[in-house]
């Protein structure tokens, strides 16, 4: 067995010896890895629950939820008015525009002099920016035009006065040959990319807001490090590309819902055409008051009417399709969600928990009472070219299939774990044993199993029924009370839409936000993660914390940080912020609370920043190096590795290359 051990390790090495080929190349490697473990950790920046909004999300990702206006106080501290710190601030996070607005207001003295000043400020924050970093890592996030440029103005020193004329020179010329602005937006670009090295986005890109597709463009395109940990709604539209039936009928009608088709249809080029055919022939007469758009945002009363039939054909082909999987998955339990069977139909009224309540809307033309979760050819021809629709999108499954190559259920990554919702709990405070499949799963086991299969979902070609489950799966997670990401006791849709009641429309929350506050089941859960119970927080979205009316996003302590604050505008009357972010550097932690975004005109023209507050700071003891980081952990294998290799070249074992 040690044989074979030693024979496939002298495999590995062999093949490592293609990259590092000789003794000087290894020892190099050796050398720089080793001193890269003691520079400062990098920044890393965690989002939640951005819904689909766009502006808010691609702002504070340009100024790092405070992060640049904290490198400008460092680089200028009080040598800079506070009017020229906020002006740099607007350059740097929108230069192009900034750029633009100046050509139109200065006469050409004034901008060459503007350049110049603005160019000199610029390389003084990259330089403050890029202080903690290696060349060779440098050299990777700067512009691959402006490099050199950029590295020979960051190495000025300012105590050789003989190079002076050298690096005035640089920038008369490039003002001089017109590359100021394109120099300009580089550099800018360059300050973001170094100030937040990786983005954490703790789940809900999509729905309600109207850009979820302008922010997983700007995420493949950034250039940075970036992972997803799965929530409810970017399941639901994984599964909607995986061709989902039930999942494509979720999607569309919460797009409805919020008077977000546009999303679908401009954003992803999704052809609805036959869905509003359909839904005119359908409920032609038919007001459809119940499904009026939720967010109200000017439309022609045309548009209007059209949106509200085809909001209502959508949601009773999802009930139907939804009831279809709880019949055809007795494991998922979810019996008591079927509500179309007990509809009487001619009297229009449901029977729930043995009580009879009156339906607010009474039509339902696409329904046999006999069979009601049957599909009307009609329906059945309408799904099928939807589903199509859905997966020969190519910008939608270009993002989908970014967000599960990038993306998982939940991560731990460096003192952190990662998720979105929470960890199901029962009324003791113990893990949920759940069902899935044969076998019952529990923890960190349940989130395992439930990834697995989602990737089957969309992955899987060969077993159809893999297929199969694996879509179901995915809408399981979107909507089952023992799933991790939705972690309600159930999702009343139809309550909604259908009964006065507001009481049956409830969502109870899972037990796991009742008892967030108890250290013991938080160390048990850090635990169960591998996590270190002493020095680890958890971080999740997901439920939105009513700062309004006092609540905090840390609990247990500071152990943990639930930052979903409300980027949705559908919550900021609730929670009463415009969302929490989190910044988490060699220095510590630091959870900031942002005010609403009003317009990137705002930014530029008025020199107008969001406002955001600081919530909680936390230091680390000492100031955290790459050493102590994920990726510590990797150099530190890496470098055990080729100190072997270092052995087998000295040894004779393996031969150096000429």
């Amino acid at each position: 067995m040690q044989d074979k051990i030693r024979d496939l390790n002298l495999k590995y090495l062999k093949s490592l010896s293609v990259q590092f080929p000789n003794i000087a190349r290894a020892s190099t490697e050796i050398i720089n890895l080793q001193a890269r473990l003691n520079l400062p950790k990098e920044t890393e920046h965690f989002m939640s629950d951005i819904h689909g909004e766009h502006e808010q999300f691609l702002h504070i990702l340009r100024n790092g939820s405070g992060a640049i206006r904290n490198k400008i106080e460092d680089a200028f501290g009080n040598t800079l008015s506070q009017k020229d710190k906020k002006s740099l601030a607007a350059l740097i996070y929108y230069p192009e525009e900034k750029v633009e607005q100046m050509r139109l207001q200065l006469d050409e003295e004034d901008l060459l002099d503007w350049y110049k000043v603005s160019l000199n400020r610029l390389i003084a924050v990259c330089k403050e920016s890029s202080a903690k970093y290696t060349r060779s890592r440098l050299r990777k996030t700067l512009p691959e035009d402006y490099a050199y440029i950029i590295e020979e103005l960051l190495s000025e020193n300012n105590r050789v006065v003989q190079k002076e004329e050298y690096y005035n020179e640089i920038f008369d010329t490039i003002i001089r040959i017109n590359r100021a602005k394109e120099f300009i937006v580089s550099i800018s670009e360059a300050i973001q990319k170094l100030v937040v090295q990786r983005i954490h986005i703790i789940g809900d890109v999509f729905d309600r807001g109207p850009g979820p597709h302008i922010i997983m463009d700007h995420l493949i395109h950034d250039g940075r490090e970036v992972d997803f940990q799965w929530g409810n709604h970017d399941i639901v539209w994984m599964g909607a590309a995986s061709g989902s039936w039930a999942c494509i009928a979720n999607v569309i009608r919460l797009c409805a819902r919020y008077d977000n088709l546009d999303v679908l249809e401009d954003g992803y080029g999704i052809n609805l055409m036959p869905l509003a055919s359909f839904a005119l022939d359908t409920y032609a007469d038919d007001p459809c008051e119940l499904f009026k758009g939720k967010e109200g945002y000017d439309k022609s009363s045309n548009e209007v009417e059209l949106n509200k039939r085809m909001h209502k054909a959508i949601a009773i082909l999802q009930f139907k399709l939804e009831g279809q999987i709880i019949n055809r998955r007795p494991e998922f339990h979810m019996e008591k969600r079927n509500l179309l069977d007990k509809v009487d139909y001619e009297k229009g009224t449901i029977a729930i928990n043995g009580v009879e309540h009156e339906m607010l809307d009474k039509s339902f033309p696409t329904i046999d009472p006999a069979d009601p979760y049957k599909l009307s050819p009609e329906e059945e021809v309408l799904m099928k070219r939807l589903t199509l629709n859905f997966k020969n999108c190519d910008k939608l499954q270009e993002h989908i299939r970014f967000m599960f190559n990038k993306g998982s259920l939940y991560l731990c990554y460096n003192t952190n774990l990662l998720y979105h919702g929470c960890v199901p709990i029962d009324a003791n405070g113990q893990f949920r044993e759940v069902m899935i499949g044969d076998k019952y799963y529990s923890g960190k086991a349940l989130y395992d199993i439930l990834e697995y299969y989602t990737r089957k979902g969309y992955y899987e070609q060969e077993n159809k029924e893999e297929h199969r489950y694996g879509q179901d799966i995915m809408w399981y997670i979107w909507s089952n009370e023992n799933s991790p990401v939705f972690g309600k006791e159930k999702m009343a849709t139809f309550e909604r839409y259908f009964l006065a009641d507001k009481s049956l429309s409830e969502e109870k929350k899972d037990y796991y936000y009742q008892m967030i506050d108890d250290e013991d089941m938080v160390n048990r859960i850090l635990e169960e993660f591998g996590m270190d119970v002493d020095n680890s927080h958890i971080i999740n979205g997901h439920m939105p914390v009513k700062a309004r009316k006092g609540e905090s996003p840390v609990r247990c302590g500071g152990k943990v940080m639930i930052i979903d604050g409300g980027f949705a505008r559908a919550y900021h009357s609730t929670t009463g912020i415009s969302g929490y972010t989190l910044i988490y550097n060699s220095r510590g932690l630091r959870l900031v609370a942002h005010e609403a975004f009003t317009s990137t005109e705002d930014v530029i023209e008025k020199e107008i920043d969001v406002y955001s507050s600081t919530v909680i700071t936390e230091l680390s003891r000492k100031r955290e190096r790459v050493f102590d980081t994920e990726n510590g952990k990797k150099s530190r294998e890496k470098i055990k590795d080729l100190e072997e290799l270092l052995l087998a070249y000295r040894s004779g074992l393996i031969l150096e290359a000429e």
